[in-house]
């Protein structure tokens, strides 16, 4: 995704934005004028205090959830009987709404940040189990036939075919978790805790009903869902070139 286009829709979002706050002219709705204004005062102080705890905790979480969703989701791939056995468990556990969980892991481990990463990282893990199990079977058996046939064993398929297959799976798996872990962030920092953007975001709206530093914290969410989004489509491009690759090249 080009920055150039982003940057336009965003400019046309603030000029709407400045028009509604116009029209509406409450206090509940600044001008984003002013919502910038306090967003950059703020940014080197308390705002960003609590924005480098959000982040810390989504990254925590989106490692955590890779290093051991992807390797189970391609040992799954390639094994017809693990995949049997644990299939059910998967079919029972991934529709339902992970939110529903929030309560529970609070109660287990308490208010910490460790609660608010296990909340993000279940999230996460069963869509990337999901997309990359699904990804390693689909992979050719005459791929696989031709890497055996080269002398790899168990261990030259998964370096060599399953893994290099899967990527784009746990990227695209990531890509579209990143709003979902965003948001439950937000509900999982609105309870009991008093760092990070969920909390931020409610005690200067709700409590200090302090609404440009309200909204500063809304757009500090939304740019880091944003920036972990380009991030996941620019590491998508360097592990995975040959999506991106021009037509014109390839003739």
């Amino acid at each position: 995704m080009k920055l150039r286009p982003i940057l336009l829709m965003s400019l046309l979002l603030l000029v709407i934005w400045q028009i509604l706050a116009m029209i509406v002219n409450l206090a509940i709705l600044p001008s984003p004028i002013l919502v910038i204004q306090t967003l950059f005062q703020e940014i080197f102080g308390d705002l960003g205090r609590h924005f480098l705890a959000s982040f810390l905790r989504v990254i925590a979480s989106m490692l955590l959830a890779v290093s051991l969703a992807a390797p189970a989701g391609l040992i799954l791939g390639q094994s017809k009987k693990l995949d049997e056995l644990f299939s059910p468990l998967i079919y029972l556990l991934y529709p339902i709404p992970k939110v529903v969980f929030v309560p529970i892991i609070i109660l287990f481990l308490g208010v910490t940040d460790l609660s608010k990463i296990v909340i993000i990282f279940v999230i996460l893990f069963f869509q990337i189990l999901v997309l990359v199990r699904d990804q390693a079977r689909s992979i050719r058996p005459e791929l696989v036939t031709s890497v055996k046939s080269l002398g790899a064993g168990r261990k030259g398929l998964f370096r060599f075919v399953y893994l290099p297959m899967s990527i784009p799976g746990i990227l695209t798996a990531l890509r579209q978790s990143v709003g979902t872990a965003v948001a439950v962030l937000y509900i999982a920092e609105l309870i009991a805790t008093q760092v990070g953007l969920g909390y931020y975001i409610y005690f200067q709206g709700s409590t200090m009903f302090n609404y440009p530093k309200m909204y500063a914290g809304v757009i500090m969410m939304a740019l880091m869902g944003l920036g972990l989004y380009l991030l996941i489509d620019l590491l998508q491009q360097k592990l995975c070139p040959w999506q991106f690759a021009d037509d014109k090249e390839i003739v």
